[in-house]
């Protein structure tokens, strides 16, 4: 308000002030405070007289607060005309309103990061930021600012417009997606479902601003929104600011064209098989089939939840053994979207181009008939429960997750309805899920089809929602959980609790205790093994090697280690590098952790090397090298990087072309990954482990030294080196045929690590480029201005050991957009080295980043990371802290003088990938 008013005196000014401030306590006296609706499980449902669902869920533990406001209003509100209309508008919000006139800005100087997301049923907008009242009082005041007061103006829209275009041109790239849109639209001939959220193109370029200022009108208002809080935040303080932002905010008159009428169209029976196909470029084949199902409230979507796990899970479910172990498809998965009509069970594979896909689609009609025939037995049935309910669980013991998923329940129908789906899950039994199958599962109710003239329709009544008023009345839920601590992760209180000690044989160990929700636990293991020397010739063994420990240890096959996690309610990842890193990732319980790292030692000590899972693993592979060899991106980040390498063949960090990548993967045999374990796997002085959470420290340091203590490597681990390669400039284009979408990647290297003294200031440098919320430089200008692009971001990636520095560039383009985008990105990076940064960049970008370092510390998983990446380093908590402050001191002149002696626009290597032919 200040800067519209220069010329107004001081005294003046306050008397404005105090007039606002007069009108702001008179208009909040006159709304009624929040009333309390309901709670379950520690989260309450207010609601305020204009009709604001307002949802709670604190967390002392969480030291970020999570923001989420929903609108009831998705793809399938859209008329004819207005497809995508939903999804344009999200965009249009960040535009900003006249008190917030960069919101992207203004989110990214308080350190968060924030998104919106359009769906079938809802629109939400979400942003996570460090916790604290200021913080919480900005967000909701901007919020109930743009529900009503939103600037949707010509101008932007057409700005806008080509950014939504690039996006709707990315998801033409995908196989999967525009496969998923034909089935959809196929197999619902009336129901906005049918429609996908991106919309059609033509009504994309096309939809007059009236027509969307009218849209948001009608559906961006109190009564159709529900606003939900989650982390940390003070409950009484929370309500009282939704009470004076929000509560101002009058109920719309829901009459004339504001009505929202009920949805009402239905799909009507269907009546025969129906058939798809697509025919564009790509490496792989698909194959995908959708029977209708009621909507996620019907008492049936549980048992289809079951089903479609039973059907689709990898490796336990009946398409893996009967595609995947058949060799017919790489992968296969199955999904039933949990929306408030009536909804699909879809099932998918993905097959190499030499197999016949009519035997894949045989094989897998039978698959479905033979379900019938013979139903899943008891254990396959509590596998998929325990499965889906670890799920959950997981989601339920993490505030910012399940702040995102209640506003997926809420917009099919109540945000109850994710506990009561947990529990009907739970009930689910082996009877349950033949009836679905049944029931669903028919020939007439299947798109694939075929039009049949048949005397005896196979037809699937598909049950109308229930009401979810009625459905939920009473409902209570269970006990509530394990709350967390507010534990503030400041380097004095994360020191102050640290515990940092060595197992027998050198591996270095760092515990940090804390209560947290759901008495959860964080954790890495992270092994270095191996040398130049013994590593050399070996890519891609020592990365499959570690691909292959999930698959089977001497006493577990890959079902039985996947049923025990999940028993376990955790999750365990293990993953690997050609330089002899293997990493594990940890989640789990207080109470669990100890058999969850039994499992751990198991996996890592006595791995199976099954030849059969060996050859699966390498048939994905396979497809995933051939589907990398079709997507722009790919092909431009392999172009580049083997452009600039200065490595010989043999060297584990040798990166191989297409064709090279799949003869090593084809020459690989089980009794190679066996032997290079024997030779590798162990712990040693440079090995991690890390855990952030409820535990016992004592206790947890018994169990890591019994299990892990006395187990070396039987090399000694040498790190190898990286130099960075001469700068070599050229422009590369890769031609893609049939691709809407393309890529441009940039790559400038120098030399540099984050012992230089330049580096805070290009670190803060690269946040202002590219960095950020859409709020850095090439956002500001190629997204934003230009309309060029829906991705561009870029910045210096500099490490902490190897001075094997670059500054790196990219954006996802329309390919006739080529000769804009370069002349832009060129002009944009003369700029940045001859004028520098502004002043108010700067001093605005730098608060935000600090804020975004800060909150690195915030989850417990983030914190893990950062431990065991100071463990490695031998750097204490505090190391963080001195090159924050590094970067909170540096100035303007000091920032600019770095980027120009280290950045060359002259020098970048620029590689584009897509299809850049010319209509005749």
């Amino acid at each position: 308000m200040s800067s519209r008013l220069p010329t107004i005196e001081r005294g003046v000014r306050l008397t404005l002030a105090a007039a606002v401030l007069i009108a702001s306590l008179m208009i909040t006296s006159l709304s009624a405070a929040p009333r309390l609706i309901t709670t379950v499980e520690g989260i309450s449902e207010y609601r305020l007289d204009n009709g604001l669902t307002v949802l709670l869920m604190p967390d002392a533990s969480r030291p970020t607060t999570t923001i989420n406001v929903t609108y009831l209003v998705g793809s399938r509100h859209e008329g004819v005309g207005e497809t995508g209309m939903a999804h344009l508008l999200e965009h249009m919000l960040f535009y900003g309103t006249e008190n917030h006139q960069d919101i992207k800005a203004e989110i990214s100087e308080r350190g968060g990061f924030a998104n919106g997301t359009t769906w079938y049923d809802r629109t939400n907008y979400f942003q996570t930021l460090p916790a604290g009242e200021e913080n919480l009082e900005w967000a909701l005041r901007m919020e109930a600012d743009r529900m009503v007061n939103s600037i949707i103006a010509e101008t932007d829209l057409d700005s806008e417009m080509t950014v939504v275009r690039n996006e709707f041109e990315i998801g033409e790239n995908s196989p999967f997606r525009v496969l998923m849109q034909r089935v959809m639209a196929t197999a619902y001939l009336w129901h906005g479902y049918g429609r996908s959220t991106i919309g059609a193109r033509s009504d994309v370029e096309n939809v007059p601003i009236e027509r969307l200022q009218a849209f948001y009108r009608r559906y961006y208002q109190p009564d159709n929104a529900i606003l939900i809080l989650s982390g940390g935040f003070d409950v009484d303080s929370a309500l009282a600011l939704i009470e004076q932002y929000f509560g101002v905010i009058d109920r719309p008159s829901r009459d004339g064209d504001q009505q929202l009428w009920p949805s009402y169209t239905r799909e009507p029976v269907q009546d025969g098989e129906r058939e798809v196909t697509v025919r564009r470029s790509g490496e792989n084949q698909l194959l995908m089939l959708a029977w209708h199902v009621p909507s996620a409230l019907h008492e049936d979507y549980a048992a289809i939840s079951v089903l479609s796990h039973i059907l689709g899970d990898m490796p336990s479910g009946r398409l893996h053994k009967a595609l995947v172990e058949a060799e017919l498809a790489t992968r296969v998965a199955s999904f039933s979207p949990a929306l408030g009509e009536p909804s699909l069970l879809l099932t998918y594979s993905q097959s190499p181009l030499d197999v016949d896909l009519s035997d894949v689609e045989q094989a897998t009609l039978a698959t479905i008939d033979d379900l019938i025939d013979n139903p899943p037995d008891e254990a396959a049935v509590q596998r998929a429960i325990s499965a889906l309910s670890n799920g959950i669980e997981q989601t339920l013991n993490d505030s910012n997750r399940v702040g995102i998923q209640l506003s997926e329940w809420a917009a099919a129908g109540d945000w109850r309805l994710m506990f009561l789906h947990r529990d009907r899950i739970e009930s689910v039994d082996v009877a349950d899920v033949l009836r679905v199958a049944r029931t669903y599962l028919t020939r007439d109710n299947r798109t694939l089809g075929r039009f049949i003239p048949d005397d005896q329709p196979q037809r699937a009544e598909i049950p109308t929602a229930p009401d979810p008023g009625t459905l939920l009345s009473g409902y209570a839920g269970r006990d509530d959980r394990a709350t967390g601590e507010a534990f503030d992760p400041t380097p004095d209180n994360i020191a102050g609790r640290l515990i940092e000690f060595q197992l027998g044989n050198g591996a270095k160990v760092a515990l940090l205790p804390k209560r947290t929700r759901g008495e959860r636990v964080e954790g890495s293991l992270v092994l270095r093994m191996g040398s130049l020397e013994t590593l050399s010739g070996k890519a891609p063994i020592p990365s499959l090697s570690a691909s292959m420990l999930m698959r089977g240890t001497e006493s577990l096959d890959r079902q039985a280690i996947e049923d025990r996690i999940n028993d376990l309610q955790s999750s365990l990842s293990i993953s690997g590098r050609n330089d002899g890193l293997v990493a594990a990732a940890i989640s789990s319980r207080r109470n669990q952790l100890d058999e969850l790292l039994a499992l751990l030692e198991s996996l890592l000590k006595q791995p199976r090397f099954d030849p059969s899972e060996l050859d699966e693993l390498i048939r994905q592979s396979l497809a995933s090298i051939d589907q990398a060899s079709d997507d722009p991106g790919a092909v431009a980040s392999r172009s580049l990087s083997r452009h600039l390498q200065e490595v010989p063949v043999e060297h584990p960090a040798y990166i191989t072309d297409f064709g090279q990548a799949r003869a090593r993967l084809e020459a690989i045999t089980a009794s190679d990954l066996a032997t290079y374990h024997a030779g590798h796997y162990g712990l040693g002085s440079q090995a991690t482990l890390t855990f952030v959470g409820d535990f016992d420290p004592q206790a947890l340091r018994e169990v890591l030294e019994s299990r892990f203590g006395d187990w070396e490597s039987p090399v000694a681990f040498e790190r190898i080196d990286s130099v960075p390669p001469a700068p070599d400039p050229v422009l590369l284009e890769q031609q893609l045929d049939d691709k809407a979408n393309a890529v441009m990647l940039a790559r400038f290297p120098f030399e540099m690590n984050d012992e230089h003294p330049d580096a805070p200031a290009l670190t803060l440098a690269s946040h202002l480029i590219g960095g950020g919320f859409l709020n850095s430089r090439l956002s500001r200008r190629i997204r934003d201005q230009e309309g060029l692009s829906y991705s561009v971001s870029g910045g210096f990636g500099i490490g902490p050991i190897d001075t094997d520095a670059s500054f790196f560039a990219f954006a996802a383009f329309a390919p006739e957009n080529r000769e804009r985008l370069l002349a832009v990105f060129d002009e944009e990076m003369r700029k940045l080295v001859d004028e520098g940064f502004t002043p108010e960049e700067v001093e605005a970008g730098r608060t935000g980043f600090l804020r975004q370092l800060e909150l690195r510390r915030a989850s417990d998983a983030g914190l893990v990371t950062l431990l065991s990446n100071g463990l490695y380093l031998g750097r204490s908590i505090h190391y963080q802290t001195e090159f924050e402050q590094a970067i909170e001191a540096v100035s303007r002149e000091e920032i600019n003088a770095a980027v120009r002696r280290h950045l060359d626009p002259a020098g970048l290597s620029t590689v584009i990938a897509g299809d850049f032919t010319l209509d005749d």
